[in-house]
Protein backbone atom coordinates (compact mmCIF):
# COMPACT_ATOMS: atom_id res chain seq x y z
CA UNK A 1 0.00 0.00 0.00
CA UNK A 2 1.25 3.59 -1.01
CA UNK A 3 0.41 6.14 1.54
CA UNK A 4 -0.17 9.89 0.18
CA UNK A 5 -0.36 12.22 2.94
CA UNK A 6 -1.01 15.53 1.19
CA UNK A 7 -3.11 18.44 1.68
CA UNK A 8 -4.79 20.91 -0.86
CA UNK A 9 -2.97 23.86 -0.22
CA UNK A 10 0.51 21.84 -1.01
CA UNK A 11 1.66 23.06 -4.62
CA UNK A 12 4.22 19.85 -4.80
CA UNK A 13 0.99 17.79 -3.73
CA UNK A 14 -1.10 18.93 -6.36
CA UNK A 15 2.06 18.24 -8.93
CA UNK A 16 2.28 14.98 -7.32
CA UNK A 17 -1.14 13.93 -7.47
CA UNK A 18 -1.60 13.19 -11.17
CA UNK A 19 2.05 10.94 -10.98
CA UNK A 20 0.00 9.18 -8.30
CA UNK A 21 -3.04 8.43 -10.63
CA UNK A 22 -1.08 7.00 -13.30
CA UNK A 23 1.03 4.82 -10.48
CA UNK A 24 -2.14 3.77 -9.33
CA UNK A 25 -3.48 2.35 -13.07
CA UNK A 26 0.08 1.26 -13.84
CA UNK A 27 0.21 -1.03 -10.87
CA UNK A 28 -3.51 -1.66 -10.14
CA UNK A 29 -3.68 -5.18 -8.40
CA UNK A 30 -0.37 -4.86 -7.62
CA UNK A 31 -0.19 -1.50 -5.42
CA UNK A 32 -3.23 -0.12 -3.52
CA UNK A 33 -2.98 3.95 -3.59
CA UNK A 34 -4.54 5.59 -0.40
CA UNK A 35 -4.24 9.91 -0.37
CA UNK A 36 -4.93 11.20 3.62
CA UNK A 37 -5.54 14.62 4.06
CA UNK A 38 -3.27 15.94 6.74
CA UNK A 39 -5.48 18.28 7.60
CA UNK A 40 -8.65 16.42 8.25
CA UNK A 41 -6.32 13.81 9.59
CA UNK A 42 -3.88 14.92 11.68
CA UNK A 43 -3.22 11.91 13.90
CA UNK A 44 -2.20 10.05 11.09
CA UNK A 45 0.32 12.34 9.85
CA UNK A 46 1.58 12.21 13.55
CA UNK A 47 1.52 8.41 13.17
CA UNK A 48 3.98 8.12 10.70
CA UNK A 49 6.33 11.05 11.75
CA UNK A 50 5.42 13.44 9.26
CA UNK A 51 7.09 16.98 9.21
CA UNK A 52 6.54 17.99 5.65
CA UNK A 53 4.72 17.13 2.51
CA UNK A 54 3.99 15.89 0.59
CA UNK A 55 4.98 12.46 1.95
CA UNK A 56 5.06 9.10 0.98
CA UNK A 57 4.75 6.05 2.77
CA UNK A 58 4.84 2.04 1.27
CA UNK A 59 3.49 -0.08 3.54
CA UNK A 60 3.57 -4.35 3.29
CA UNK A 61 2.01 -6.17 5.81
CA UNK A 62 1.29 -3.20 7.96
CA UNK A 63 4.92 -2.31 8.48
CA UNK A 64 6.46 1.18 6.90
CA UNK A 65 8.89 -0.43 4.37
CA UNK A 66 10.02 3.32 2.96
CA UNK A 67 9.36 6.47 3.22
CA UNK A 68 9.87 9.62 0.87
CA UNK A 69 9.42 13.16 1.42
CA UNK A 70 8.69 15.60 -1.13
CA UNK A 71 7.23 15.40 -4.60
CA UNK A 72 8.60 13.53 -7.62
CA UNK A 73 8.24 12.20 -11.10
CA UNK A 74 7.36 9.12 -12.65
CA UNK A 75 10.06 7.45 -13.63
CA UNK A 76 11.86 8.24 -10.14
CA UNK A 77 8.52 6.80 -8.18
CA UNK A 78 8.58 4.07 -10.34
CA UNK A 79 12.37 3.09 -9.40
CA UNK A 80 11.62 3.68 -5.47
CA UNK A 81 8.72 1.25 -5.04
CA UNK A 82 9.58 -1.85 -7.57
CA UNK A 83 11.75 -3.17 -4.91
CA UNK A 84 9.09 -3.28 -2.86
CA UNK A 85 7.28 -5.39 -5.13
CA UNK A 86 8.83 -8.00 -6.16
Amino acid sequence: MLVDLWAPWCGPCKQLSPILEKLAVQYAGRLKLVKVNVDQSPATQAAFGVQSIPTLVLLRDGQVVAQQAGAMPLGTLQRWIEPYLA
